[in-house]
């Protein structure tokens, strides 16, 4: 960002980073500054993504269902925005919704499995560990396949 403080991607990564750095309460205002940078850019999508799991994180499920909602908005192919606006419809208690959102996540990629989910290392900040474990017990509520 020292080198090109317009570049809208970095803000993003720097969001990722707080993620795993367990200071998840951080990432919105890095993307905000991404989409105020770059508001009709092809990676808003991803940017969106990384939100909505940022607030899965610290528990704020009303606002990651936000988040994924308008990710699902700007690019409905994209299935992790499904599977994460599932989870966090599942942890809110709106099953229905969280199980359509599952199956259209599905449609999207049908090998996703939690178990997938918990095959990819988790690294990172206690609060992030958590966070995952949150994911996947909605993604559990929301009636994705264990695998």
């Amino acid at each position: 960002m020292a080198l090109d403080p317009n570049l809208a991607d970095a803000y993003e990564m720097l969001g990722v980073a707080k993620n795993y750095m367990g200071c998840a309460a951080d990432t919105e205002a890095h993307i905000n500054e991404a989409l105020r940078l770059s508001p009709r850019d092809t990676s808003a999508f991803r940017w969106m993504n990384t939100a909505g799991f940022s607030k899965l994180l610290i528990a704020a499920d009303a606002e990651a269902a936000v988040w994924f909602a308008r990710g699902i908005e700007a690019n409905r192919n994209y299935p992790l925005l499904h599977f994460g606006y599932a989870a966090a419809l599942a942890l809110l208690g709106r099953l229905d919704e969280a199980q359509v959102a599952a199956k259209a996540g599905l449609a999207l990629d049908p090998g996703f499995t939690i178990r997938r989910v918990k095959s990819a290392p988790v690294i990172g900040e206690a609060a992030f560990v958590t966070g995952i474990k949150r994911f996947i017990k909605g993604l559990h509520i929301a009636g994705v396949p264990e695998g």
